[in-house]
């Protein structure tokens, strides 16, 4: 096994101790300190957006992540996942249906067609307001 002390990681935590601290680490530590810290690293995202908004005295940080999940997911998670996945789908067939529900229905007016005399959405005049 390489040198524990050459790992940029533990290196770098290391670096951040007193040199009379940084010597007492036994190997068996630093690679449980190796451990803990991969524990923490996010590797690459398709989207990484960070940044800090400041607030009268006081900056806030803000983290956005997404990409592929390479996680375990327990049980519950795992229902969680399934539950948003179902009202993603619904609102997304919700959205098309509903366009070409609107679609349809602006083609028919445009035709002329009146299935209920003396009864309108005000959808044409509405998008006919916006033509002109």
């Amino acid at each position: 096994m390489a040198d524990l002390h050459d790992d940029p990681a533990i290196r770098s935590l290391l670096e951040r101790m007193p040199e009379g601290i940084q010597n007492t680490f036994t190997d068996e530590q630093l690679v449980h300190l190796k451990i803990a810290i991969g524990a923490r690293q996010w590797g690459n995202h398709a989207v990484d957006l960070r940044g800090v908004v400041k607030l009268f005295k006081y900056r806030y940080y803000y983290v956005l992540l997404a990409g592929r999940n390479r996680r375990q997911l327990t049980p519950q998670e795992q229902k969680v996942a399934k539950f948003g996945q179902a009202v993603i789908l619904s609102m997304a067939v919700s959205f098309v249906l509903l366009t070409i529900l609107l679609i349809l229905y602006l083609a028919k007016s445009a035709l002329g067609i009146d299935i209920f005399s003396n009864f309108s959405f005000g959808l044409w005049d509405w998008f006919n307001s916006l033509l002109n």
